[in-house]
């Protein structure tokens, strides 16, 4: 798989529930709320004030191993 900031944070969880870990280090704690998974990472980030191009480049690392 292949995240982009137009990635929806349900697709990559649904992925890889591992990647939880990724959102929960940036603040986002409501991944099982049903609005948080068709949300964006670029929407999510901008809500929680985070960095969507770092969080995507983690997600890649994380799943390209």
């Amino acid at each position: 798989m292949k995240v982009t900031k137009d990635t929806l944070i349900g697709d990559v969880l649904d992925f890889n529930v591992e990647t939880a870990k990724f959102f929960f280090e940036i603040g986002m704690h409501c991944l099982g709320c049903p609005h948080s998974r068709g949300e964006s990472i670029a929407d999510a980030c901008q809500v929680h004030g985070t960095d969507a191009d770092a969080l995507v480049a983690k997600l890649n690392a994380f799943l390209g191993e």
